[in-house]
């Protein structure tokens, strides 16, 4: 099995680097336009399923990719954006400025980030991630050819701790993927391969 792991296109929020996490955020134009770029560019690429976060610039992302192909889209809990609590909404690059906000730590020491008032923490996520490759993608390993998952920043990396194997101190192993990146993945019974961490379908 191929997996496909998607970030949602850009929206107003990050265009103007606000937090995001669990706020449901629509895409702006220029998102609507690279996930439809993206679609067009793997229309000929067969997907048996698509699977997205609940959040609404994830799952129209799905939509835009699809196109008019008939690929069933499935929105799961699980793979909703990490929440930042208190801090959506707020101006990231002026958070990582401050230290004394934990999210000062959160891509440069993410063992040491810690959940705002109303947040969540990176563990948890790391958790529903797992949870969410082990219990629904991993059993369908010899049953699917290809997959794609559609959903966030650190809930993709989240994704990618359970596929790497590392712990938080690697959490932002790789980087922070841009909007309508793609990881490639392979998973086979021999478990995960990383194929490409920054492929780009809409130049």
């Amino acid at each position: 099995m191929e997996i496909y792991i998607v970030r949602h296109g850009e929206t107003v929020w990050n265009a103007k680097k606000l937090l995001q996490g669990s706020t449901d955020i629509e895409l702006n134009e220029k998102g609507r336009e690279l996930a439809g770029l993206t679609g067009q560019n793997l229309e000929t690429v067969h997907f048996d399923v698509i699977y997205s976060s609940p959040l609404i610039r994830a799952y129209e992302t799905a939509c835009l990719i699809r196109g008019h192909r008939n690929i069933p889209i499935i929105r799961d809990e699980r793979l909703r954006e990490l929440c930042f609590g208190i801090n959506e909404g707020k101006n990231f690059s002026k958070l990582l400025e401050d230290e004394s906000d934990p999210f000062h730590y959160f891509f440069k020491r993410p063992d040491l980030y810690q959940a705002p008032e109303k947040g969540e923490t990176l563990e948890h996520i790391c958790e529903r991630a797992a949870d969410f490759l082990s219990e629904v993608v991993e059993p369908q390993k010899q049953d699917l050819e290809r997959i794609m998952i559609v959903a966030h920043g650190a809930m993709n990396k989240a994704l990618m701790c359970h596929i790497k194997h590392h712990g938080i101190d690697q959490y932002w192993s790789g980087g922070l993927q841009t909007n309508c990146n793609v990881i490639i993945v392979s998973l086979d019974d021999n478990g995960y391969q990383v194929i490409d961490e920054t492929r780009i379908f809409y130049e």
